[in-house]
């Protein structure tokens, strides 16, 4: 049985030594490098007493930062990713909460670890990768570990401003790995090309099947993003077959019109997940790309990443929202009504995951993990510890699992509950709508919609009495010039709430 991820390198590592296993387009890590590297740093940080604690990382999107997170683990440590493009009080922030005795930097990253305040080591990746491998320390490191031993820890937003880290372990990434290559149907000859930043925990899509398989991946350089036409040449020059990205990464290349004029000629898979996938847009990938496979999926941070999948093997029904489908194998969803039982087909609950995707819970925090780790509210028998995800869904008459909203982006408005969710899946089936958001002026007593696409505000309303109640029907529809983004490329919702900067958004 597997207890490490670090198996996976060192089964494929010697099979192909020489194909690349990570590209940022410009510079190639073969596996050989990759493992020889890893094993480096590893033992460099066991010589400098680092072992069994956490070990941040502040590098810019590189190979090199990937052989940094498997080097930590070689050392029986668990890594904290940084980026060089994190606002500096939100590293401070970090680094604080984890408390690591050290920091492997780059460059670009060590510039930056000078102006804050940490007052750790400050160790330079160069340094570390280049000092000879040490088999007997490494091997006892191996020794001691098990499975259920933490690998990494990554921050989500908190709802009170700070940050929450989640700590995952190797039994929950294996077991998230192997089912989710094998309802995606991964292999050696799968190119990936990375979208998100690796201070998050979605680059594990990318980043542990290629070690498990072979494969590839290429780091899509953040600016490309800017330039679908440019973007797709990449795509197409590195042959890049399976993109698993946020649906605004997708939409911003089907809205100007790429698909048509460039699309990506490789792609086979397109995972896609995280918001609401307007249907207009995604009907525009599926015509563009009639061979390839679509998947939807969802999960949370806390559950080791995706949990859910759906695919697009069948075709949508006029309004019907785009599935999220049903849990990957040896994960189990506990759909839960507020009066604590099952909910019925058509009934919204809130969802409950349980099973071996289930984190550590968030670092340091008792509090906050006590308040969504909780024992299985449908029984008492014995300890189970389950994730309350605070996201609303139910099952549709095919049996998949539909996303409505987040629990707390429910309203009382006029006497009615209401889930801003709902009104963002009725817009996203307008044909002209690209991005959609909903929020709550609750010192007005108003939603509003904020939108992008070509609509006017009074025609989508129009368009949404045809599918909302009237008292789910927003006060005032604004249409946007862009829709502000988080750094992992999702809805910037609290920028959205808070009204900042909307006047220098809307669309004239």
């Amino acid at each position: 049985m597997q207890t490490n991820i670090l198996e996976y390198l060192e089964a494929t590592a010697p099979r192909v030594p020489s194909k690349i296993a990570y590209s940022d387009g410009s510079y190639h890590m073969c596996f050989s490098e990759l493992f020889d590297s890893s094993r480096r740093l590893g033992s460099s940080l066991l010589r400098r007493g680092f072992s069994g604690e956490p070990i941040a990382i502040l590098m810019t999107k590189h190979p090199r930062q990937i052989a940094a997170f498997y080097g930590c683990v070689y050392a029986g440590c668990y890594y904290a990713p940084l980026d060089t493009d994190m606002p500096p009080h939100r590293m401070e922030v970090i680094l604080e909460s984890v408390g690591a005795r050290a920091v492997i930097v780059d460059e670009k990253g060590e510039k930056l670890i000078s102006k804050l305040n940490f007052g750790g080591e400050i160790l330079r990746y160069d340094t570390l990768s280049s000092e000879d491998a040490d088999d007997l320390a490494l091997r006892a490191v191996r020794e001691r570990q098990i499975d259920t031993d933490p690998i990494y820890i990554v921050f989500t937003s908190g709802s009170t401003g700070i940050p929450k880290g989640v700590i995952a372990c190797h039994r929950s990434v294996i077991d998230y790995v192997e089912t989710l290559c094998d309802a995606l149907g991964f292999s050696e000859d799968t190119v990936f090309a990375n979208q998100t930043p690796l201070f998050f925990d979605a680059p594990l899509k990318e980043l542990m099947p290629v070690i498990k398989f072979g494969a590839t991946a290429y780091l899509v350089p953040k600016q490309l993003f800017m330039f679908p036409m440019k973007l797709c040449d990449f795509l197409n020059e590195h042959r890049v077959n399976t993109v698993c990205w946020v649906v605004s990464a997708l939409t911003m290349i089907s809205s100007l019109g790429v698909l048509e004029k460039n699309p990506p000629r490789y792609l086979t898979t397109v995972a896609f997940g995280s918001e609401v996938f307007p249907i207009r847009q995604y009907e525009l990938w599926r015509s563009a790309l009639p061979t390839a496979k679509f998947f939807n999926l969802y999960g949370p941070t806390e559950a080791t990443g995706m949990s859910c999948y759906w695919k697009a093997d069948r075709a949508l029904e006029e309004g019907e929202a785009i599935p999220v489908g049903r849990p990957f194998r040896n994960t189990d969803l506990l759909l839960i009504t507020e009066d604590g039982r099952r909910a019925e087909a058509g009934e919204t609950g809130e969802i409950y995951l349980r099973g071996t995707c289930v984190t550590h819970g968030y670092y340091r925090n008792p509090e906050k993990t006590a308040e969504a780790f909780v024992q299985n509210p449908l029984h008492n028998h014995y300890p189970e510890t389950v994730y309350r995800t605070g996201d609303l869904a139910y099952y549709n008459k095919h049996g998949e699992l539909v996303f409505v909203s987040r629990k707390d982006a429910q309203i009382k408005h006029m006497g009615h509950r209401i889930e801003l969710g709902e009104i963002e899946a009725a817009t996203a089936l307008c044909p002209e709508i690209l991005r959609a958001c909903c929020v709550y002026d609750g010192e007005n007593k108003r939603i509003l919609l904020y939108y992008t696409g070509e609509v006017s505000g009074e025609a989508l309303i129009s368009f949404l009495k045809g599918y909302l109640p009237r008292y789910m029907i927003p006060a005032e529809c604004v249409r946007l010039s862009q829709m502000p983004l988080t750094p992992n490329g999702k809805l910037d919702r609290k920028r959205l709430a808070s009204g900042v900067d909307i006047p220098k958004m809307i669309e004239k």
